[in-house]
C-alpha cells in the first residue's frame, strides 16, 4: 500500500468515526437525554457520552484535516478550489474548519463554561436548542459526503 492509498483510508475511517458519532449523539444520545431515559440529571447523562467521544472525535478531526491537506498537495487538487463543479471541495473544508473550531475552540470555552449553567437552570431549552444545533450540523455534514462520494467518483454538476 502506498502513501496515497493509506492517506484515502484514513480520510475515509476519521470521516466515519467523526460524521458517525455525530450522527449517534443527534439520533440516539440527545433524544434520549432529553426524554429523561438516562437518568433524571440530563447534564450528567449527556456528559458521561460527551466525555468518552470527545477525544475521538478531536483525532478523527485532525486525521481527516490532515490526510485531506496531503491528498490535495499530493494531486494537485488545488484548481479544484476555483470550479464551481468541485463545491464539494469547498463544503469539505467549511465542514472541517467548523467542527474543528467548535471541538477545538467552543467546546471547551462554551459547552464546559456556559451550557452547564444553562442546563441546570432551563434543561428542557438548553437541550432543545443543542439537539437543533446538531440537527444541522448533521444534515450539513451527510449534504457534504454525498457531494464528495459523488463528485469523487465524477458525478459533477454542470
Amino acid at each position: 500500500m502506498d502513501e496515497l492509498t493509506l492517506a484515502r483510508v484514513l480520510h475515509v475511517l476519521g470521516v466515519v468515526v467523526w460524521i458517525g458519532g455525530v450522527s449517534m449523539v443527534t439520533t440516539v444520545v440527545l433524544p434520549a437525554v432529553r426524554r429523561g431515559a438516562l437518568g433524571e440529571d440530563r447534564l450528567k447523562a449527556f456528559e458521561a457520552f460527551e466525555r468518552r467521544f470527545i477525544w475521538q472525535a478531536r483525532v478523527a478531526v485532525i486525521v481527516v484535516g490532515l490526510s485531506g491537506l496531503y491528498m490535495t498537495a499530493r494531486l494537485g487538487l488545488w484548481d479544484r478550489f476555483a470550479d464551481p463543479r468541485y463545491w464539494w471541495m469547498h463544503a469539505m473544508v467549511g465542514v472541517w474548519l467548523l467542527f474543528a473550531l467548535i471541538l477545538f475552540v467552543g467546546e471547551p470555552l462554551v459547552l464546559h463554561r456556559i451550557f452547564p449553567a444553562w442546563a441546570r437552570r432551563d434543561p428542557e431549552r438548553a437541550f432543545s436548542v443543542f439537539q437543533r444545533m446538531h440537527v444541522a450540523l448533521l444534515v450539513l455534514s451527510l449534504v457534504t459526503v454525498f457531494g464528495a462520494v459523488a463528485g469523487s467518483h465524477g458525478w459533477l454538476f454542470p
